[in-house]
């Protein structure tokens, strides 16, 4: 009993994701070469289940089934000149429920009497529908329930008396069962649907309810599924205009793709009732577009903050200005200058965290700008310095930062984004796009040349990359993904790479740029990484926290992805994540066992240099990576 029900492995109910039945019935016209097709075709759309119809007509009419009764009615008629043309043989439908197991989705059926559930049972089906017209056959209900197999039951054609009934039946025999709204004309008026009945029916039974449409389209079981729906049923055929009514109400496979693709987007979408907190790309759009308290004067360390002194200015990678009576009239904890931001670590009680010079194993390094680099450098004591640029810092005379070389190492990340919105990609496969990129991506090596002979120990100067292979809609298949790692590979050829080295960076499944979210297929997964470094003798930069978003996408053990990326990596970025797309959280703040993943890194690539990468870290004089160098001081990187 309970609003989750099983059939085989698959669980259904309001934790799991939306159950999307395509219903062939009888669609498939008597052919059974047909049915199989529709099993494939429904099965590349990514559905769930496929359901059939399944009758013993001398058993179900009362004139045992005679398509030529002249004293039937026209509509009885009509339905047994179909059934007794296109209905398949037990042995036809059996090799049908053996063919979805092959596809990979699950086999139901609608036995609409009791010798065809024999048969049903016989054959070993894990679950069955039962048909509306058949809610108030209590004789089949309750044989059907004493199966113990899980049930499905439309409630099209009821009174809420006789679902009622039905429910009484089914729960005296504690059967596992779900309830699908239903109307059961073909097509239904919009305004006979009535989808507020869900969370009633959801209320009556106390068990799971769907939805089993028969209007045009594939839209109202997404608000179905608002409604409470974890199940969603549709008609499916090749051709609306082959014979028989239920052609008419079907999807087509790419409409039913289609639908299959909105309701797991609409799965996403509706998250879960928790607390509200904005997601990685709202915080990017946030610094953006937001705005932060400033100061408009200097003021020392120990100083009363007073009102007149303060500014609110964008963009927002301050002090959000709800704050700005708790700041004032509180002590400056450092040296303030005209147009400093204020941070929350200025009104929070702890002090804010100082720098200090840490020691690790490997060579380790800081994420700086051109304008903070020398304030964050004084602070600490990095193996080097890694410039994170913009498209702008391109364009800028990095010299006047300068006074003199610095006895440090060097590397630098390329920016992601160039002048009118170009996102670096060396995978693309628009060839004027392409090789756009591969000219930036050059700008970027000839500049880190220049800033080489800044950098005393510098030799071969890592520059780390994100080189694309996005996508807006979907992931790429496993074919598009391999012709776009040839593309990187030829594009990285064309590069003239000497005195520095390129280093692609593994990339997270669900990208942000510009605040918004795009699909990565490379540089993700872990084995067709290493096939990359493998084949191509690249190296990588091992970005921590994208790999993990990447692990728990693939769900697999983040030990083993580490073990399989690690051998290829010349550089870390190593920061927290969590979920599918939490980037650059605190260390210990996400999902990552640092611990493990020291131990490993320790072992497979012993010499690869690292930077903490968080969030901002660079803010408020790098009070978010003083920190995090802190936490991974204790793992013994």
């Amino acid at each position: 009993m309970g609003r989750e029900i099983s059939i085989g492995s698959r669980k259904i109910g309001e934790k799991h994701p939306v159950f999307i039945i395509a219903e062939i019935g009888i669609n498939h016209n008597g052919d059974v070469n047909l049915a199989k097709n529709l099993i494939e075709l429904a099965a590349k759309a990514g559905v769930d289940c496929v359901k059939f119809q399944m009758r013993n007509l001398a058993s179900l009419y009362s004139n045992a089934g005679n398509a030529n009764d002249a004293k039937e009615n026209l509509s009885t008629q009509y339905t047994l000149d179909l059934l007794s043309r296109f209905e398949l043989s037990p042995e036809d439908m059996f090799a049908c429920f053996d063919h979805c197991k092959k596809m990979k989705v699950i086999p139901l059926c609608t036995p609409w009497d009791l010798p065809t559930l024999e048969l049903l049972e016989n054959y070993g089906m894990e679950g069955y529908k039962i048909a509306s017209a058949d809610l108030t056959n209590h004789e089949l209900l309750a044989k059907a329930a004493q199966t113990g197999k899980p049930l499905i039951i439309s409630t099209g054609m009821s009174f809420q008396a006789e679902i009622e009934s039905g429910i009484r039946l089914l729960n005296s025999y504690k059967a596992p069962y779900a309830l699908l709204h239903c109307n059961s004309t073909y097509p239904p008026h919009m305004k006979d649907i009535h989808l507020n009945f869900i969370p009633r029916l959801a209320a009556l039974g106390d068990h799971v309810v769907g939805y089993s449409g028969h209007e045009r389209g594939g839209h109202i079981p997404l608000a179905a599924i608002a409604m409470g729906a974890r199940i969603i049923e549709k008609h499916f055929t090749i051709d609306k205009n082959m014979e028989g009514n239920d052609h008419k109400v079907s999807l087509l496979p790419d409409e039913m793709e289609e639908m299959v693709k909105q309701i797991r987007d609409l799965e996403l979408a509706m998250g879960e009732d928790t607390e509200r907190k904005p997601n990685q790309g709202e915080l990017m759009n946030r610094v953006n577009l937001a705005k932060s308290l400033m100061i408009n004067c200097e003021l020392k360390a120990g100083e009363i903050i007073r009102k007149e002194m303060l500014e609110v200015k964008s963009p927002g990678r301050g002090l959000q200005p709800m704050y700005i009576d708790q700041l004032v009239g509180t002590k400056a904890k450092r040296d303030l200058k005209p147009g400093d931001f204020f941070f929350p670590e200025d009104i929070s009680k702890n002090g804010t965290a100082v720098a200090r010079e840490y020691s690790f194993k490997r060579k380790w390094g800081i994420p700086v700008r051109y304008h903070d680099s020398k304030i964050l450098l004084s602070k600490s004591n990095p193996d080097f310095l890694e410039f994170h640029l913009s498209y702008k810092d391109m364009d800028e005379d990095f010299r006047k930062f300068f006074n003199s070389p610095l006895d440090l190492d060097l590397t630098v990340h390329s920016p992601d984004t160039f002048a009118g919105d170009h996102l670096l990609n060396l995978a693309s496969d628009d060839e004027v796009y392409r090789a756009r990129s591969i000219k930036e991506l050059q700008r970027v090596v000839n500049l880190t040349r220049e800033l080489k002979s800044y950098f005393k120990k510098a030799t071969e100067p890592l520059i780390i990359v994100s080189v694309g292979g996005f996508s807006k809609e979907r992931f790429f298949t496993p074919a598009e993904t391999e012709q776009a790692y040839k593309r990187v590979a030829d594009s990285l050829s064309k590069i003239d790479q000497g005195g520095v080295k390129i280093i692609p960076q593994t990339l997270p499944p669900f990208p942000w740029y510009f605040g918004g979210q795009l699909f990565c297929n490379l540089f993700v997964n872990p084995d067709d990484t290493a096939a990359f470094c493998r084949a191509s003798g690249y190296q990588i930069c091992f970005d921590i926290s994208h790999s993990k978003l990447a692990a728990n996408h693939l769900k697999m053990d983040f030990n083993d992805f580490v073990k399989k990326v690690a051998p290829y990596s010349a550089h870390l970025h190593i920061v927290d994540a969590a979920g599918l797309d939490s980037e650059g959280l605190q260390i210990d703040e996400g999902e990552i066992d640092f611990e493990k993943v020291a131990t490993l890194l320790n072992q497979l690539t012993p010499a690869a240099s690292f930077i903490p990468e968080i969030w901002m870290g660079h803010e408020n004089e790098g009070e978010k990576q003083w920190i995090a160098l802190e936490r991974l001081e204790k793992y013994e990187y």
